[in-house]
């Protein structure tokens, strides 16, 4: 009777310990907003995967922040690449107190959402919305990982003019924030290195068939076209550009075409050997982490990977990094620490202007030869 007394006493000490040591770890939420429905549903998924991947990497530290154990989990949320339902779920996750944002991924969206998450004072880092005007505000709760739409404009503007010596161009963009920005961006650069702009045509990120704008823009025999928009766009339009016998037209295009996708979305169309596109960072290969941490993503996602995981993967790590320095992850607290980021992260070594905006941005140049996305440089 003794014995099995000290036994249960025993127990019950046991189970209060346990008890209290799974009081103590405190579940903190990282949201993450991109396109999950839809024409884009690929980019969000990868970026999602990014952020699943950092968390998994974080909960294995045993993070102890403000004296308790911290259990990082994500509440994802789909805004459809939709500016509307962008602010909707951006005020979702305000309401549901995430301590932080990794997103979103359109500028579309992005810009919008900034003022809610500035309102609500919750500090949300980007590694794919690439509009200059994400930043122009100055909320000191936005933050850019990945160069913007001036730096990658321009670089393919140069490159169409000083690499490959093209005269004339015509300019497709898509109406969105991320396609009007950086289209503008390559039609302003591209004029100051005496390039001829013959035409300008615009469509929506919904669209699927080019024939007419193609048929017009052909008439006026130019030695390349620059697309502001997405991948779903620009393959079906490097298909139609081959049926008209536009296989010798140079085609330009920002991070938003250079995905894996584009050459399953071209199916094959010539076309795509023509191709130029630039993104934001280093590529792969160049990233301090990129190599190692590619074999681990393809390991865990294969034939999921298309631009800008990785960025989000780091974007994650650099809100947690800014909760660790202040020993808090609240972020009326933590956000003022991200101004002093300095944390080395896979794809670069983060820090940031005082606008929010990345220091020191890279740029990458790809082509696509057999189908493959190969780096320039």
């Amino acid at each position: 009777m003794h014995v099995k007394l000290k036994l249960t006493v025993a127990a019950a000490i046991a189970a209060f310990a346990g008890l209290a040591s799974a009081q103590d770890v405190q579940v903190v939420k990282i949201g993450h907003v991109a396109p999950m429905s839809g024409p884009q549903a690929h980019y969000g998924r990868d970026n999602e995967n990014g952020v699943l991947m950092a968390i998994e990497d974080l909960n294995k530290q045993n993070l102890v922040i403000g004296g308790k154990k911290i259990k990082f989990e994500i509440q994802a949320e789909d805004d459809a690449a939709d500016p509307k339902q962008g602010t909707a779920v951006a005020q979702k996750l305000c309401d549901a107190k995430v301590a932080g944002v990794v997103g979103h991924l359109n500028s579309g969206t992005t810009i919008p959402a900034s003022k809610v998450y500035n309102d609500c004072g919750i500090p949300h880092v980007t590694g794919a919305a690439t509009n200059p005007n994400l930043t122009k505000p100055g909320y000191k709760t936005t933050f850019r990982i990945i160069a913007n739409d001036n730096a990658l404009g321009a670089g393919l503007a140069l490159y169409a003019a000083d690499a490959l010596k093209l005269k004339k161009v015509a300019i497709i963009d898509d109406r969105t924030a991320y396609g009007q920005g950086v289209a503008e961006v390559f039609k302003r650069t591209a004029l100051s290195k005496g390039m001829q702009v013959v035409d300008e045509q615009y469509t929506t990120d919904k669209a699927t068939d080019f024939m007419a704008i193609l048929t017009a823009i052909k008439s006026k025999a130019p030695d390349a076209v620059f697309y502001g928009g997405m991948d779903a766009q620009a393959g079906p339009m490097l298909r139609q550009m081959e049926q008209l016998g536009l296989t010798n037209v140079k085609f330009f295009g920002g991070d938003g075409i250079c995905t894996t996708e584009i050459a399953k979305l071209a199916a094959g169309a010539k076309t795509l050997n023509n191709t130029v596109c630039a993104e934001g960072g280093a590529s792969i290969a160049k990233m301090p982490g990129g190599t190692e941490w590619k074999k681990r993503y393809d390991a865990k996602y294969p034939g999921q990977f298309q631009i800008y995981s990785p960025f989000t993967y780091d974007a994650t790590f650099v809100l947690v990094d800014a909760m660790k320095r202040a020993n808090s992850v609240d972020p009326k607290v933590y956000t003022a620490k991200i101004p002093e980021t300095n944390f080395k992260g896979v794809t670069a070594t983060i820090a940031f202007e005082p606008n929010g905006e990345i220091k020191n941005p890279s740029m990458t140049l790809s082509v696509y030869k057999d189908g493959k996305k190969t780096a320039l440089n």
